[in-house]
């Protein structure tokens, strides 16, 4: 135990050896009072001035942008499928292909149908001759308004189903509900297709659907025809669209309001779910001073800048609004011709001297 002891003595008699050797020996002494001769040849030591670059404060205008992120949707898209199952008799598409609304896509087994709309077709012709003799004999009291009645009914009743199977045919026929570009295809010639087979996917992107989220607080400045720019990772180019509806309510959640505008997509560089970087235009302000947003001191109850005057550094109270990447906006505080610090912040201090290298105006 008595070894353990001196071991502890000893390391703290070397600590305090180190520590006094460092910082208090006159050769510590010595290389302290160099360096201070050192750093008042550049900057005038401890009480010299400070090198720092001023800008004038102007007015200017802002325009009041946010940068928010949204997805692209298509205008139009939809999934197809057969409201009838049966063998497929042909395909009329290839695949990644322009197609236009109306246009034969893919047709079903349906002969069973055209048959039976031809037999029909046949008993309509003569149901017409027979209801056309019984008006006749009718019309000469030869024969009772009751059989006249039946004869009239069977016509209708023909023309009925010849209605239904007409409809049976047209859904072995799946034809494009719009004009747009269809996707690739899960179904081939002689497979047999039920209603709960997707045979392709059909997409209409131009124009192109804008879908974001603005904060509640913008709501007063978003309306119909507001205007946005927006860019996308798989091209350099800038975009424009227009919104055309706003959401009626506001996610409790996210206290944010749903936006969609619409964007012309003529050369189809807008692909449906692709990630969209957005610029929106909320309003301009046309005289207001901006200041780089490093000049800007938080402070415990506000902000502050620093302004030469007379030679020194003074602290100026300031209150801040909109952020651009490198601007805060100043509503109070500065007018314009202050001179504002925009370098060497760290050093500030109220009553510094300042050594004017460059002047920003």
């Amino acid at each position: 135990m008595k070894t353990k002891y001196v071991i502890y003595i000893l390391l703290v008699l070397l600590i305090g050896w180190l520590i006094y050797n460092k910082f208090y020996s006159a050769k510590a002494k010595k290389r302290d009072a160099t360096d201070t001769k050192g750093k008042g040849g550049k900057r005038g030591g401890r009480n010299g001035p400070v090198s720092v670059k001023l800008m004038i404060v102007k007015d200017t205008t802002l325009d009041n942008n946010i940068d928010i992120t949204g997805t692209i949707d298509a205008n139009e898209k939809v999934s197809l499928i057969s409201e009838t199952a049966g063998n497929i008799t042909g395909i009329y598409f290839q695949e990644g292909s322009r197609v236009k609304k109306g246009q034969l896509l893919v047709k079903v087994y349906n002969q069973d149908q055209v048959a039976a709309l031809k037999q029909n077709e046949y008993q309509i012709t003569l149901a017409k001759q027979n209801e056309y003799r019984n008006k006749i004999l009718l019309q000469k009291e030869a024969i009772s308004q009751q059989e006249y009645d039946t004869s009239l009914t069977g016509l209708n009743t023909l023309k009925a189903q010849s209605d239904v199977l007409k409809a049976q045919i047209a859904k072995t026929e799946i034809r494009a509900p719009f004009s747009g570009t269809i996707g690739l295809r899960n179904v081939s010639p002689g497979g047999y297709l039920s209603p709960n087979t997707a045979i392709a996917s059909l997409v209409n992107i131009d124009p192109a659907k804008i879908t974001f989220s603005v904060p509640e607080k913008y709501l007063s400045l978003i309306s119909k025809g507001s205007k946005i720019i927006f860019t996308i990772p798989s091209s350099n180019q800038n975009f424009k669209a227009v919104v055309y509806a706003i959401e009626p309510s506001i996610d409790i959640t996210s206290r944010t309001i749903t936006v969609r505008a619409k964007a012309d997509n003529p050369k189809g560089l807008l692909t449906a779910g692709s990630f969209a970087k957005i610029n929106l235009a909320l309003d301009q302000i046309p005289k207001t001073i901006m200041v780089p947003t490093e000049c800007v001191v938080p402070d415990l109850k506000s902000s502050v800048v620093y302004i030469y005057h007379k030679g020194v550094a003074v602290a100026r109270p300031v209150k801040t609004d909109v952020r651009t990447d490198t601007k805060v906006q100043i509503i109070s505080g500065l007018k314009p011709g202050d001179s504002v610090v925009v370098s060497g912040i760290i050093q500030m201090r109220p009553k510094v001297p300042l050594k004017i290298v460059k002047v920003i105006k």
